[in-house]
């Protein structure tokens, strides 16, 4: 079907890119009128993954000339900036555009003594026709830098009317601690594909029971693009972000969430490579290959640790909306930074995340793309531990060197990657509907560890091909809601101790990596 009025030759079951996307929703559609303040759709009930309603809405217009007294701020979230030691970026939403955001901040809840102006970045939302209203949504963000390492600070949030340091305000101040000046015992979490609902909110609440020091988000946020296939009609609404961000802001208001962009983060709306939204939604390191239009690329040291966020968009070949988008910078970047931190004194490990899967078995399996750019990268400059999200289940692998298994590693086993290579988990039981493993294909885990046997699966080639392939290496499987929690100590001994925790809190795996174990 020829669609002349943005010349584009297909048929919209076809696959198109990001840039053809975002042309075409951009000739096509047309907002209507009446407009959706964040704050309508952010106090509905966080009991479901249904999308609000236009019955769920009201119009802007009062809420929009509020004075600011009246404006609340909700969604608070937290990120590192390039150095955790000493750089913050506090983020948060309010349900109409206010005058002179900021942040109050200082050692004692009592004395928020240093003031930070804050920037809006807003979106616009053109409205559906017969499907869902316009939606104007306004997010804040606030750099802190020049912080004291290993410290703790409180800190409010506010614009012109509204102090956070007042009386009536000061039950809503949140806190968070900065990195350590030198490694010492520290615990992380991770999962990928949250969305909004019962179970993601009970995740929330297991990573706050952990402690973390941050916690690692592996993509596919909250799905507001619904089906996440990289085509026009894919669905969308922005409201779930509303939503998202008020149900983690228990969590995400003290502990610094460090995400990545997953297949459905890409949202054709607002820029021609889909990362306008989560550009204006979060502020996270800028030093990545591009840090002004790739947010799911950067890195981070904590302690004796280095952390390589990546953009698997960019490489996939299942899904190829954004496949190449960065013309291989993103992989040459890859490459220098693994570089880098291999030759930073007191590194002892490196840790990996993005979204798909460089192996698993569950419903999407592995990503050809994935495994042709990076893999030699992660193996050459000895890459300590992958995660993954995309598969919604629980799966660990052996350790794995030239595509094979150079180690079994049982639950409770260890390993060492210089040796045996490297071990790389899917921890996609973040909140969103659960997955399946091949048929016949049993769980395996710790307290339920079955007969261990090649599975058949497949991984995708160029062109959206499956390839099919039989595997060794799944070692640890689990169909359930569930987390990482990872313990880095330093010292003369260094490892990772790496468990996994079903949503009731029960082990399901652990293993450690360690150097010369």
């Amino acid at each position: 079907m020829e669609t002349p009025d943005v010349g584009i030759p297909r048929r919209l079951a076809e696959p198109m890119s990001m840039a053809e996307q975002y042309e075409y929703l951009r000739a096509r559609v047309v907002g209507r009128r009446t407009l959706v303040t964040a704050g309508a759709v952010a106090g509905g009930l966080l009991t479901g993954c249904s999308s609000p309603t236009a019955a769920d809405a009201r119009p802007a217009a009062a809420t929009s000339r509020a004075p600011g007294s009246a404006v609340v701020p909700f969604g608070r979230h937290l990120a590192f900036g390039a150095d955790p030691r000493t750089r913050m970026r506090i983020s948060w939403q309010v349900p109409a555009a206010v005058r002179r955001p900021y942040v109050r901040v200082g050692l004692r809840p009592d004395d928020l003594g240093r003031r930070i102006e804050a920037e809006v970045r807003a979106l616009h939302t053109p409205g559906v026709p017969g499907v869902r209203l316009a939606l104007e949504q306004y997010y804040v963000h606030a750099a802190l830098d020049g912080l004291t390492p290993g410290t703790t600070y409180y800190y409010g949030v506010g614009h012109d009317g509204r102090d956070p340091a007042a009386p009536g305000h000061r039950a809503a101040l949140a806190s968070f601690r900065t990195a350590p000046s030198s490694p010492e015992r520290f615990v992380f979490t991770a999962f990928g594909d949250q969305g909004v609902g019962r179970a993601a909110d009970a995740n929330d609440d297991l990573v706050l029971r952990q402690k973390p020091a941050f916690h690692l988000h592996a993509g596919d946020i909250c799905y507001a693009n619904v089906n996440g296939s990289g085509r026009p009609q894919d669905g969308y609404d922005p409201g779930f972000w509303d939503l998202f961000l008020k149900q983690n802001e228990p969590v995400a208001r003290s502990v610094p969430w460090m995400v990545t962009t997953g297949n459905h983060d890409m949202e054709a709306w607002y820029s021609p490579d889909g990362y306008g939204g989560q550009l204006a939604r979060f502020s996270l390191p800028d030093n990545g290959f591009d840090p002004h239009g790739t947010p799911g690329a950067y890195s981070f040291r904590y302690g004796n640790v280095g952390f390589v966020a990546l953009d698997a968009n960019d490489v996939s070949y299942e899904i190829p909306a954004n496949l190449g988008h960065s013309g291989g910078r993103q992989t040459a970047w890859l490459d220098r930074t693994l570089r880098a931190l291999r030759a930073t004194d007191g590194v002892d490990f490196v840790v990996v995340f993005f979204h798909h899967c460089a192996y698993s078995t569950s419903q999407h399996a592995s990503d050809g793309g994935v495994r042709a750019q990076w893999l030699p990268l992660f193996e050459r400059h000895r890459v300590d531990l992958v995660i993954n999200g995309h598969n919604h289940v629980y799966e660990r692998t052996d350790a794995i060197r030239g595509g094979k298994v150079g180690r079994t590693v049982p639950v409770g086993g260890s390993t060492d990657p210089a040796r045996d290579g490297i071990v790389y988990v899917t921890a996609g039981g973040g909140g969103r509907d659960l997955y399946a493993f091949p048929s016949g294909v049993e769980d395996s885990y710790e307290g339920h560890v079955t007969r261990h046997e090649a599975v058949e699966t497949f991984h995708w080639a160029k062109g959206r091909d499956r390839a099919a392939e039989t595997v060794e290496w799944s070692r640890v499987r689990y169909t359930g809601f569930s987390l990482l929690a990872v313990e880095a100590r330093a010292g003369t001994s260094p490892r990772l101790r790496v468990s996994a925790l079903a949503q009731d809190g029960r082990r399901i795996d652990h293993f450690e990596v360690r150097h010369g174990g």
